[in-house]
């Protein structure tokens, strides 16, 4: 899992609340668990005019100029500025897995659904809390212009286009920081043991060689 530590980028203004996982990457995207490949489809049935499917070509598809993903303004952007609720709807990890291979390192958000929330710090994607009058500042600021925020999750702040005088402080989980700041997902937890696992499966197989 690649970690994060601070980051800078492009804001994409999403606003929307109530984005369920299925607006975030629709059901017939889901045969897949390769975690990679999913970023043309994400928010599939708002960035195209027509339905898609997984085998098509997604760069000959008609696209929804209106869809903020669609505007060049906001080509390369890598942060996600929502509204309250992200995530909600079923508990697919592809959602995740679609903001991540479309690039976005952070979502910034009022509230979160609780499964998209933990799938987001298992996957490198930060989800950021501010409060709601902060949301509507940022949306404010976005508003006809670019705005580029830094993200310090050493910190655990929000700097508003370098000015040191606009900063939100956010919070975060100290375990879940730790996994961010080192990469590390479930596996990559669980290989930090390998060598005790090692040391048991030895003992194990010595004590009751007749289970291997």
């Amino acid at each position: 899992m690649e970690k994060f530590t601070q980051h800078n980028g492009l804001v994409i203004p999403l606003d929307r609340p109530n984005v369920d996982t299925d607006a975030i990457i629709p059901k017939q995207y889901l045969k897949s668990v390769k975690r990679t490949g999913f970023g043309p489809n994400l928010f599939d049935d708002w960035r195209y005019l027509e339905p898609g499917e997984p085998d098509m070509d997604h760069s000959k598809r008609t696209v929804n100029t209106d869809f903020v993903l669609n505007k060049p303004e906001y080509a390369g952007g890598s942060i996600l500025l929502a509204r309250e609720n992200f995530g909600c709807g079923s508990s697919r990890e592809h959602a995740v897995w679609a903001l991540t291979d479309y690039g976005i390192r952070s979502v910034i958000a009022s509230s979160f659904a609780d499964i998209f929330f933990n799938n987001s710090f298992k996957n490198g994607l930060l989800p950021i809390v501010l409060k709601e009058n902060v949301i509507d500042e940022l949306f404010a600021l976005s508003a006809g212009k670019e705005l580029q925020l830094t993200i310090d999750l050493d910190s655990q702040r929000v700097v508003v286009n370098g000015d040191s005088s606009l900063v939100y402080d956010f919070d975060v989980d100290e375990f879940k920081k730790y996994c961010l700041l080192n990469g590390l997902d479930d596996i990559g937890l669980t290989l930090q043991h390998a060598d005790d696992i090692r040391a048991y499966e030895k003992k194990r197989k010595a004590e009751a060689p007749w289970l291997f």
